[in-house]
């Protein structure tokens, strides 16, 4: 009788997105996060104003990225972390 073990490798491991701080330019910051999300205007800008915060949750890498890319063009420092399992 033979054993055969396989290791599964997943190519899309979640990602989030995590705005770490506004900068000066809070109601751009506040769009982006508007355009990225759906929520209002309001909320966006409540939610820059608690940095660090996470924007986006168990998003592909790419999209992840491009969040990114987005909020610091306008004026923020954010990142992106990769999940370490994909249900947390």
């Amino acid at each position: 009788m033979t054993v055969e073990c396989f290791l599964v490798v997943c190519d899309d491991v979640p990602h989030d997105v995590v705005l770490t701080d506004p900068g000066a330019r809070m109601i751009d910051v506040a769009q982006v996060i508007r355009r990225l999300t759906g929520l209002s205007l309001w909320r966006s800008k409540v939610l820059a104003t608690q940095a660090p915060a996470v924007v986006l949750n168990s998003v592909p890498e790419e999209d992840a990225v491009a969040a990114v890319s987005a909020l610091r063009d306008a004026g923020a420092q954010a990142e992106t972390r990769e999940r370490s399992e994909p249900g947390s």
